[in-house]
C-alpha cells in the first residue's frame, strides 16, 4: 500500500506540472490542459481497460478533502495577496456591484436555469447555482496575463473572482444547511434563520481574519520570526486560522484567509514581499495537483449521465446568466458598452467550484439525496465549458473591441535621465508606446515635459505597477547609473514580465564577483547592447558628438554600409521591423538587420551626412 501511494503521490505531481508545462509551451490556459491530464488518468483508462490509472478516492482515503480543501484556503489567500486598496478608488463600485448584486442574479438565474434544464429539483438547483456564483484568481490570473485588457477590466475580475469565491462558498454552505438541517445539526430552516447563519459566517470570516493578519504583522514588525520561518509560520497561521473559522461556522475559513490576504498586502507596517513570492510558487503546485485529483475522480458512469440538458446549462451560463448579472452590476459604473460587453463573457468556473461541488456531492450521495451523483460531472462540465469559451473568446474580443493589444511592443524604461529621454523620444516616434520609471522628480518632469509617460516613485512598489497601465507594454530596460539598483529591479520584474524580455545595462567594472554573477541569469536582466556598453560610457558618448540615429536597412545599403559609414564605434540599440515589432539589441546577441527594417543605434555626428536612404 506504501508503495502504491508513492506511485499515485508521483504520478500527481508529474501529471500536474508536465500539464503546466506544455500548456507554457503551446500558449494554452493551463488549466484546461490540467483537466485533459486527469480526464486521462481517471475516466479514460477506466473506459478503455475498465479501471483508472489513478484512483483518488483509493489513494487517500478520507483524507483526500481535508487535503481539498486546505489547499483551496492556501490558494484564496495567495489571491488575496495580489488585491490592492488603491485599485479600488476607481473600481470600488463594480467591484462592490458585482460580489452583491452580480452574485445574486447569478444565484437566482443559475438556480432557474438547473431547475429547467438539468430537471433537478429545487433544493439542489438552489445549491448547484449558489456553487456556480464563483469565478475565483485560478482561473482569472492566468486569462488576464494572456489577454491583458486594458484599463479597469483586469482589476475589475480580479477583485470579483478573488472576492466572489468566499462569498460564494458560503452562500452555498447556507443553501446546504436549509436543503440538509441534520447535516450540522440544525433544524431551524426559517428566512431568518438563515440571515443568522450568515451574520454567523460573516462574523467568524471576519473576526479570526483580522485577527490572524494581525498577529502575523505585529510578529514580523517585531522581528520575532527569523526570515527562514517567516513564510512557513505564515503557512501555519493561515491553515489555523482557515480551520478556526471552520469550527465556528462551517466554510468561513475562506472568507477568513481571503481577508487576511487583502490585510496583509494592504499594510504597512511589515514587509511581506518574500511571503508572497513563497505562496505564488505554492499555488502553483496546488493547483496543478487538485486539478489531477479531482478530474481523475470522475467515473464513465458520472460522464454518461450527461446530456443534452447539461450543454445547454453551461451554453445558458455563458450567454445569459452572466451577461445578465454584468449588464445589471454595472448600470452607472462609468464602464464603456465595449468593456460591459467583454466582461460579460469572461466568467471561468475554477478550482473552488470544483471542491465545492465534489464536497457537497459527497455527503449528499451519503445521505441518498436524489440527484446528487450528478452535481460532480455537471459541475466539470461547467468548468471544461467557461474555460474554453473564455481563453478561446476573450482575446480575440478583446481586441477586437480595441481592449487589448494585439502583440504590444512597448517598453518600461526604469530611468529618466537625459540620454535615456532621448531613447524614449527615438522609439515613441517609431511608434512604441513606452513607459519610464524613476524616483528623481526633476528627471519625471523633464520626461514629462518632452511628452513621454512618466512616473515618480520606486520600480521595487507594486503599488507603482499598479497605477501603470501596462496594456501596451512587453518589455523592460533598466538604465540606471547604479548598477545594484539596474539588477534589483530586472530581478523584482521578471516576476511580472517573461525573463527573456527583462534587460538592463552591463556592470560598469565586470571584476571577479561580477562575472561569477553574470553567469547567474537569476541575479540579473539579459544584457543591452554589448558587454561594454556601461551607463559611464554611453553618457560620456551622448555627452561628445553622438546621437540617437534611425537607419532604414535597404536592398541598397545594408548593415554592411552602416557599419562603412558609422564605423565600428557605432552602438547599435534596437531593430524595428516592417511590422512595428521592436527587438533591442542583447549583449552576445547576431544582428543582422533585413532590408525593410530599421537600425536604432548611436553613432558620431561627425559621420558624414545621411543620405535619402535613411530617416
Amino acid at each position: 500500500m506504501n508503495e502504491e501511494l508513492m506511485i499515485g503521490l508521483t504520478a500527481v505531481l508529474v501529471l500536474g506540472i508536465g500539464a503546466q508545462w506544455f500548456a507554457w509551451r503551446l500558449k494554452l490556459p493551463a488549466i484546461l490542459l490540467l483537466l485533459v491530464f486527469g480526464f486521462l488518468a481517471g475516466p479514460v483508462p477506466e473506459a478503455v481497460r475498465g479501471e483508472p490509472l489513478l484512483d483518488p478516492d483509493g489513494l487517500f482515503g478520507g483524507l483526500l478533502f481535508p487535503m481539498i480543501s486546505l489547499s483551496v484556503a492556501v490558494i484564496l489567500f495567495e489571491g488575496g495577496l495580489t488585491l490592492k486598496r488603491s485599485e479600488l478608488q476607481k473600481i470600488g463600485g463594480t467591484v462592490r456591484n458585482l460580489v452583491s448584486i452580480g452574485v445574486l442574479v447569478t444565484w437566482l438565474l443559475a438556480t432557474l436555469s438547473a431547475h429547467l434544464l438539468l430537471q433537478f429539483g429545487w433544493p439542489l438547483s438552489l445549491l448547484t447555482g449558489a456553487i456556480f456564483t464563483v469565478t475565483g484568481p485560478t482561473v482569472i490570473g492566468p486569462l488576464l496575463r494572456h489577454v491583458r485588457p486594458g484599463g479597469q477590466l483586469g482589476p475589475v475580475l480580479k477583485w470579483e473572482g478573488t472576492l466572489s469565491d468566499p462569498i460564494g462558498a458560503i452562500l452555498a454552505v447556507l443553501v446546504f444547511e436549509s436543503i440538509l438541517p441534520g447535516i450540522h445539526g440544525t433544524t431551524d430552516t426559517t428566512l431568518a434563520g438563515s440571515i443568522l447563519s450568515g451574520a454567523q459566517a460573516l462574523g467568524s470570516g471576519l473576526i479570526v481574519g483580522l485577527s490572524a493578519a494581525s498577529l502575523l504583522v505585529f510578529m514580523l514588525n517585531r522581528y520575532w520570526i527569523p526570515d527562514y520561518l517567516q513564510s512557513p509560520m505564515t503557512l501555519g497561521v493561515v491553515v489555523a486560522g482557515f480551520e478556526a473559522s471552520n469550527l465556528i461556522h462551517p466554510e468561513s475559513g475562506l472568507l477568513a484567509v481571503t481577508l487576511m490576504g487583502v490585510l496583509m498586502a494592504n499594510q504597512r507596517f511589515a514587509a511581506v514581499s518574500h511571503v508572497i513570492a513563497f505562496k505564488e510558487n505554492l499555488r502553483v503546485l496546488l493547483i496543478s495537483t487538485l486539478f489531477i485529483l479531482l478530474s481523475a475522480r470522475l467515473r464513465v458512469a458520472d460522464v454518461q449521465r450527461l446530456d443534452l440538458g447539461g450543454v445547454g446549462f453551461v451554453l445558458a451560463l455563458i450567454l445569459i446568466v452572466r451577461p445578465t448579472s454584468v449588464l445589471l452590476s454595472t448600470i452607472g459604473q462609468g464602464m464603456t458598452w465595449k468593456e460591459r460587453l467583454w466582461l460579460g463573457m469572461v466568467a471561468p468556473r475554477g478550482i473552488v467550484a470544483a471542491a465545492v461541488a465534489a464536497i457537497f456531492a459527497f455527503r449528499l450521495v451519503e445521505v441518498g439525496y436524489p440527484g446528487a451523483l450528478d452535481l460532480v460531472p455537471v459541475t466539470f462540465m461547467v468548468i471544461v465549458g467557461t474555460i474554453t469559451f473564455s481563453g478561446l473568446v476573450a482575446g480575440p474580443a478583446a481586441r477586437l473591441l480595441g481592449l487589448a493589444t494585439t502583440d504590444p511592443q512597448g517598453v518600461m524604461i526604469v530611468g529618466a535621465h537625459e540620454w535615456a529621454r532621448q531613447i524614449a523620444q527615438a522609439l515613441k516616434a517609431e511608434g512604441i508606446a513606452v513607459v519610464m520609471v524613476d524616483t528623481n522628480r526633476r528627471n519625471i518632469h523633464s520626461a514629462k515635459m518632452a511628452g513621454l509617460d512618466a512616473y515618480l516613485g520606486s520600480i521595487m512598489s507594486d503599488e507603482l505597477l499598479d497605477r501603470i497601465d501596462l496594456t501596451e507594454i512587453k518589455r523592460v530596460m533598466a538604465l540606471t547609473p547604479n548598477d545594484e539598483a539596474n539588477a534589483l529591479a530586472a530581478v523584482h520584474l521578471m516576476d511580472h514580465f517573461n525573463r527573456q524580455d527583462v534587460y538592463q545595462l552591463p556592470p560598469d567594472r565586470m571584476g571577479v564577483m561580477e562575472e561569477k554573477s553574470a553567469k547567474s541569469h537569476d541575479l540579473h536582466g539579459r544584457y543591452l547592447f554589448g558587454d561594454r556598453t556601461t551607463f559611464a560610457e554611453l553618457t560620456v558618448r551622448l555627452g561628445t558628438d553622438y546621437v540617437i540615429k534611425t537607419s532604414k536597412i535597404t536592398e541598397t545599403y545594408g548593415y554592411d554600409s552602416f557599419l562603412v559609414r558609422y564605423g565600428k564605434e557605432a552602438i547599435p540599440l534596437f531593430v524595428i521591423t516592417e511590422s512595428g515589432g521592436l527587438a533591442p539589441v542583447a549583449a552576445g546577441g547576431k544582428l543582422d538587420p533585413q532590408p525593410g527594417q530599421k537600425l536604432l543605434s548611436m553613432v558620431s555626428s561627425e559621420s558624414d551626412a545621411p543620405t535619402a536612404i535613411e530617416v
